[in-house]
C-alpha cells in the first residue's frame, strides 16, 4: 500500500487551514498545515511526494518569497497559490514563475483538488 500524497497547507487564517485540511484528507490526501512561512520552512521535507498551497498574503514573509524559497530548497515542488486579493497580474505573476495554479478565495473544493491533483 502506497502512503498518500501530502500537501501542505500554508495560510495565516485558521479556519482556512481547518477547511482545506479537511477536504484533502477526505480526498485521500495527507494534509500538514502551517500557519505561517517560518514555520513551514523550518518544518519542510522535500523528500516526500507533496506540493504546497500557498496564501499570498502572509505576515511574515509573502507567499511569492516563500515560492522562491522552495524553488532553490525544494526544486520541482508543485505550488498553488491560493488568494482572497488577486488580480490578473499577481496570478500571471505566479504562474510565469513557474506554479501550478492561482486560486482565488473562496474556493470551491472541487477546484482546490483538481488544482492539487
Amino acid at each position: 500500500m502506497t502512503e498518500p500524497r501530502t500537501v501542505f497547507v500554508i495560510d495565516d487564517d485558521p479556519s482556512v487551514r481547518r477547511s482545506f485540511a479537511r477536504l484533502l484528507r477526505a480526498a485521500g490526501y495527507r494534509a500538514e498545515s502551517f500557519a505561517s512561512a517560518a514555520e513551514f520552512a523550518a518544518n519542510v521535507q522535500c523528500d516526500v511526494p507533496a506540493c504546497a498551497l500557498i496564501d499570498v498574503r502572509m505576515p511574515d514573509v509573502s507567499g511569492f518569497d516563500l515560492f522562491q524559497q522552495l524553488q532553490e530548497r525544494c526544486p520541482g515542488l508543485p505550488v498553488v497559490f491560493i488568494t482572497g486579493h488577486g488580480d490578473v497580474a499577481m496570478a500571471e505573476k505566479a504562474i510565469k514563475a513557474g506554479a501550478s495554479a492561482f486560486l482565488v478565495k473562496p474556493v470551491d473544493g472541487d477546484v482546490l483538488l483538481a488544482a492539487v491533483e
